[in-house]
């Protein structure tokens, strides 16, 4: 099932404007990432209860990462929007994914990047271990 919202133009179908700015935030997360070293190792991933936006790895770090895109910080940074329920449920997705053989052995982390749009221009912040997991 694609959760895509879509919308209806001259006979096309496109992405409705919020999916593409997630996607294109997504998008640039990834890049940014790879530019500071990381590997992608999953993209909109499905584990668990949660999509995951981003899975990558630095170094011996598993790194599961929430991207957030907003047009407009006029309610809010964008990470702000990553609270408690969105963790609990990254941190089951993350568990599932993480239990595979393959990354059992890195050590886990979440982050959270922020993409927003100011002037035209798009600024991207990164908070490396945004939240705790309880043990």
């Amino acid at each position: 099932m694609n959760n895509i919202k879509e919308r209806q133009v001259g006979g096309d179908t496109y992405p409705a404007r919020s999916d593409l700015a997630g996607r294109m935030g997504e998008e640039l997360a990834a890049q940014y990432l790879i530019r500071k070293g990381y590997r992608i190792v999953g993209q909109n991933v499905r584990s668990g209860p949660a999509e995951i936006d981003l899975i990558a790895i630095d170094g011996d770090i598993l790194c599961f990462v929430e991207v957030k895109s907003r047009k407009r910080n006029d309610q809010g940074d964008p990470e702000e929007y990553v609270d408690f329920r969105k963790q609990k449920r990254l941190v089951l997705g993350a568990t599932c994914f993480h239990a595979r053989d393959r990354y059992n052995h890195l050590r886990v982390r979440f982050d959270v990047i922020s993409v927003l749009e100011e002037n035209g221009k798009m600024i991207i912040a990164h908070l490396e271990n945004a939240f705790e997991v309880d043990p």
